[in-house]
């Protein structure tokens, strides 16, 4: 599954770091030059949070639709 997401918090993005940690799947987050693992705070640091970012889960459809869900929410 692949979609985009806006964190422009640092709180934002430690919930999303623990919202990644939790899924049984791999989580990877990047831009057009970088991918990293969504589940360690200190990569994500590293990432340019001025655009959207690239979330790619691989799991099943059900997984990615939670998982979806529960990451959008964060924007609000």
């Amino acid at each position: 599954m692949l979609f985009h997401i806006q964190l422009t918090s640092f709180e934002q993005i430690k919930t999303f770091v623990a919202l990644a940690a939790r899924q049984p799947f791999e989580v990877r987050v990047g831009n057009d030059r970088q991918s990293i693992n969504a589940k360690h705070l200190m990569g994500m640091s590293c990432l340019d949070f001025s655009r959207p970012l690239n979330v790619q889960a691989d799991c099943s459809p059900d997984e990615g639709a939670a998982f979806y869900n529960d990451a959008i929410a964060l924007q609000t």
